[in-house]
């Protein structure tokens, strides 16, 4: 049963981030929608992951934890299009833009695990 929970929320997550990347499409040359994506999904397991983890307010079984964790999150961010996105833009002559969106999405991933994980800390300690 992990692998369907671990399946099911791939899909589900695979399927938000593709109706993200229809609804913000790279218009300016920047891919948004992984952007988005990935800096949302980063606040969700840092969040998550606190919240549920020994210590967090919070008990799940390993299978919900898997299903948001490894599924959800693993299908909804994606480090595969970010890397082809800077490929693309670098090899398409525009070095600038690709290291701003290199810079921003790696400054904006950390900084939403961090922010995720200072919220569930603050709703465990409740």
């Amino acid at each position: 049963m992990m692998y369907v929970s671990v399946a099911l929320g791939g899909v589900l997550g695979s399927l938000l981030r593709w109706l993200i990347a229809l609804a913000l499409p790279a218009d300016d040359g920047l891919p948004w929608g992984t952007l988005l994506a990935n800096a949302t999904g980063c606040l969700v397991i840092g969040f998550y992951s606190t919240l549920t983890g020994p210590d967090g307010r919070l008990f799940v079984g390993p299978r919900v934890r898997q299903f948001v964790l490894t599924g959800f999150c693993g299908g909804y961010t994606t480090f595969s299009a970010f890397s082809l996105e800077i490929f693309t833009l670098w090899t398409a002559g525009d070095a600038g833009r690709a290291l701003i969106y290199l810079a921003s999405s790696l400054a904006s991933w950390l900084a939403a695990v961090w922010l995720g994980d200072l919220l569930a800390q603050r709703l465990n300690s409740l």
